[in-house]
């Protein structure tokens, strides 16, 4: 499946396309009624481009129809249900047939197995467990293919630190914030952790820039590779970056169909334009989505991929459209001020950004962390002149690489919250916050 020719790829994705708008129009009140609204019928897909003749789902559909109008199969013959792991409102609900969920773990399986994972290696699952389907995709998937799985979920670092050096596992998962976090106290405890058996990392659940990536590598001696997925279209496993290449990330895309679109017009980008990722499902039963817009922003290629498979190849997520914060008048993502961030030595892989409305227009603060060479240099003073110089510093190098001029403030080490699970960089303040170090 990884390797079909393009034609027969494209005739596999037409059967199934037709096969789950059948079976939506068919068991879906709610995709009846959007069918019926755009006058489609299943009748009229008869080519891969019809696909743009169907409507949108939206992550405003699923909290509307909470908990289960979206489902295509009644509840009583679902195998497992999962849930977002959103801290407002309701979450958004998603269901799993036995098949589909023995479908969902050979799509892991494959995207660890790109990612260097190997029958009978041992891999550390640090994704959390529960509701949130990264820890349990992960793990089911690590089974399938046959490795030892460690369910360690996130939290307890001083515990995965002893897991790591005892169970010798050579995979790790989990975002790439809280593994960051997992390096940082074997280091203060006085361990090198390019010592540990780990060989391959796969990181995702939070937009993380190449930065990222060179001081997870460096400093844990291993390859990092980035997983995408969200539940709303399976979990993870939607698509994986390939240890060979760690260029693009190859798109199941035996199961999933995906578009690329401007966000304001709707309508389709060329090929390698960012826009928005749209995911259709092809052969999810309990709950197929037609057309879901995700909100994340990225690219698309299919030029072939030096590790032979030919599978359409998303670019990294850029960011989400609603992360995105417009400064001055400049769109700026989070992960673009993360690239500036750690191309500079003086500070560790850790900020945040505190936004504050004043008036009509929002104010943004970075606050950054500085390193503990850095701290012992000014000998604990944060008001000592190299402070201050490193202040205006990092201002010109988010003034060069973003465009624009952001407020800074400078911590001392430890003082940006650590993650244990997705880190979270946005904070939304109802005060102004007070800037120094400007």
């Amino acid at each position: 499946m990884e390797t079909l020719a393009e034609r027969e790829k494209e005739e596999l994705q037409l059967a199934r396309l037709k096969e789950t708008v059948k079976r939506v129009v068919e068991n879906t009140p709610f995709y009846q009624k959007k069918f019926g609204e755009s006058n489609v019928h299943p009748d009229d897909i008869q080519t891969l481009d019809d696909i743009q003749k169907l409507p949108f789902t939206v992550k405003k559909n699923l909290r509307e129809n909470y908990p289960f109008g979206l489902f295509a199969k009644p509840v009583n013959e679902l195998e497992r249900l999962h849930a977002s792991t959103g801290t407002s409102g309701k979450p958004t609900v998603v269901g799993f047939t036995r098949n589909d969920l023995n479908v969902w773990a050979e799509i892991v399986a494959r995207a660890i197995a790109a990612c260097g994972g190997e029958p009978d290696g041992v891999l550390h699952n640090a994704f959390g467990y529960g509701l949130f389907t990264g820890g349990l995709g992960i793990h089911y998937g690590s089974e399938k293919l046959g490795m030892t799985t460690v369910p360690i979920s996130g939290g307890n670092t001083e515990r995965q630190i002893m897991v790591i050096e005892d169970f010798k596992p050579t995979v790790i998962t989990g975002t790439p914030s809280y593994v960051l976090n997992i390096i940082e106290k074997m280091e203060q405890m006085g361990k090198d952790p390019r010592e540990t058996s780990l060989k391959y990392g796969i990181f995702g659940a939070e937009a993380w820039s190449e930065e990222m990536r060179r001081n997870l590598e460096q400093r844990l001696g291993i390859k990092a590779m980035d997983i995408y997925g969200l539940s709303e279209v399976m979990g993870p496993g939607v698509s994986i970056e390939c240890k060979e290449a760690q260029n693009g990330l190859h798109i199941a895309d035996d199961h999933f169909y995906v578009e690329v679109i401007d966000p304001e017009t709707l309508e389709p980008v060329p090929e390698g334009e960012e826009g928005e990722l749209v995911f259709t499902s092809l052969t999810k039963e309990a709950f197929p989505v037609i057309r879901y817009r995700t909100g994340d922003i990225a690219s698309i290629t299919k030029e072939p991929c030096e590790c032979g498979r030919t599978s359409v190849r998303m670019s990294r997520v850029k960011g989400r459209i609603d992360d995105m914060l417009i400064i001055r008048g400049v769109n700026v993502f989070p992960s673009e001020i993360e690239s500036a961030l750690l191309e500079m030595e003086e500070f560790v892989p850790h900020y945040q950004l505190a936004i504050t409305r004043k008036g009509a227009l929002d104010k943004v603060v970075l606050n950054v962390e500085i390193n503990e060479e850095v701290y012992q240099a000014v000998d604990g003073d944060m008001n000592h002149e190299l402070i201050k110089t490193l202040g205006t510093k990092i201002s010109k190098k988010l003034k060069s690489s973003c465009l624009v001029t952001i407020d800074t403030q400078i911590q001392s080490p430890g003082k940006i919250p650590r993650s244990e699970g997705k880190a979270i960089r946005v904070i939304r303040e109802p005060k102004e916050a007070t800037v120094s170090n400007t």
